[in-house]
């Protein structure tokens, strides 16, 4: 009789645990709702929302609006020539451009990224965030880079579609024309 109760007993419990896994399945649906998602923080130390579309980015109040994903170090000479005419983009396009630039550098401090805008002039979204390196990666995951990507990396995203993406040191004037074409200008 004991035993029988023992087995009963038993099987209940597993039954009861086995229901409880449950929650780990909500757990992984929530987890990968998150992935789609990167909360980054600018040195404004506003907080930037970037979902995934498929295979595309879109910034979160941006809708129909042009937003190019600068990939960068501040040690790298390419970046820093790039961020005068990033500028100079962002001023230009300034109501239909959103210029986000993501520092590949782990744990740098904000001084540091001020310091790269005062020098090279570079007026425009800076992030620092736990979240960069998630972001970078599935951007170059998406763009097919490799893991070994070089820097300077742009994307240029509108609604969440790939407009066009750059390599290594761009001409401002081939930017320039493909943010017109993209609003149709």
């Amino acid at each position: 009789m004991l035993k029988k109760y023992i087995l009963s007993l038993s099987i209940v419990s597993t039954l009861l645990f086995q229901g409880c896994s449950n929650n780990e399945e909500k757990k992984s649906a929530n987890e990968m709702i998150a992935a789609k998602e990167y909360v980054l923080t600018g040195l404004d130390k506003k907080q930037y929302v970037v979902k995934k579309e498929g295979k595309g980015f879109k910034l979160e109040g941006a809708e129909g609006k042009i937003v190019i994903f600068d990939i960068f170090a501040t040690w790298c000479p390419p970046c820093r020539a790039a961020a005068s005419h990033l500028s100079s983009l962002q001023e230009k396009h300034k109501d239909n451009l959103i210029i986000i630039g993501i520092t590949i550098e782990d744990k740098i401090e904000d001084a540091k990224l001020l310091d790269f805008a005062t020098t090279y002039g570079a007026k425009y979204l800076l992030v620092n965030s736990d979240q960069n390196r998630r972001l970078v990666n599935e951007l170059v995951k998406e763009l097919e880079l490799g893991e070994r990507f070089p820097i300077p990396t742009m994307a240029m995203y509108k609604d969440a579609k790939l407009i066009n993406y750059y390599v290594g040191a761009t001409e401002e004037e081939f930017i320039d024309s493909d943010i017109r074409n993209a609003l149709d200008k």
